[in-house]
């Protein structure tokens, strides 16, 4: 007997309260749902003594609480497309389809042969690079340690370059000439290039004399019968790769 009084009960605060009258219109929006919770907590307390009505008013409340939705907010809580705006075409489809159809309709062969082709230069190549990598790393090892610290210490690739090219040609020449003098007066930098002299497998010997009654240094480099070709990294890439 309680159970169906109970049940009346909601079934009419359901009809009467959510169920808009006529004169309910001219009522603000606040003073229906003042009304609405009031009457739900007088439910509860008095009324409702068991879980499902309780969570049937609880849902009740919630729903009365939550302002009515426009068709814009609706759109924008399914956004995106098909409810919300439409999306900009893709580069594909902006392009005309035969463009894209030796790649659609590729045979298979064909592909395998590609990637393989590809695989095999990428492989040449980065072996070709190691290799030169090396080469200029063995070069490296040859200078002396306290020259290969001045030298990163005191990085001057402008300098370092100048000299390179005179040993490189002087290298790479086909003269007769089998002695190269360089005039350099300043001890740092005719550091600098014993070691570039060191790091091209070439000798290179500082005299001293004096000159208008100054003293004066003279550089002279050999070639080795071992020397061979220069490589194909330079000194001053070669140490730009490794600082970086």
């Amino acid at each position: 007997m309680a159970s169906a009084d109970l049940l009346r009960k909601e079934e009419e605060f359901y009809s009467s309260l959510f169920d808009s009258a006529k004169g309910d219109g001219v009522k603000s929006r606040s003073q229906v749902i003042e009304r609405k919770i009031e009457s739900l907590e007088d439910m509860a307390t008095k009324v409702v003594s068991n879980r499902r009505s309780r969570r049937w008013l609880n849902d009740r409340l919630l729903i009365e609480l939550v302002p009515r939705l426009h068709v814009e907010e609706i759109k924008g809580l399914f956004a995106p497309p098909p409810w919300g705006e439409e999306l900009p075409l893709s580069a594909f489809c902006r392009t005309s389809v035969s463009d894209w159809e030796a790649f659609r309709s590729i045979d298979m062969d064909a592909e395998a042969r590609l990637m393989q082709h590809m695989k095999r230069s990428s492989e040449k190549q980065r072996t070709h690079v190691d290799e030169d990598e090396l080469i200029a790393l063995n070069a490296w090892r040859r200078i002396g340690r306290q020259t290969r610290e001045a030298i990163k210490k005191k990085f001057l690739p402008d300098l370092l370059q100048i000299y390179e090219e005179q040993v490189r040609a002087f290298i790479e020449g086909t003269g007769d000439s089998d002695v190269l003098v360089l005039n350099v007066q300043d001890p740092f930098q005719r550091l600098l290039l014993h070691g570039v002299c060191e790091f091209y497998n070439v000798t290179s010997m500082t005299t001293s004399s004096v000159r208008d009654g100054k003293p004066w240094k003279s550089t002279t480099i050999k070639k080795r019968h071992v020397t061979g070709l220069p490589p194909r990294i330079t000194l001053v890439s070669f140490l730009r790769m490794r600082k970086n």
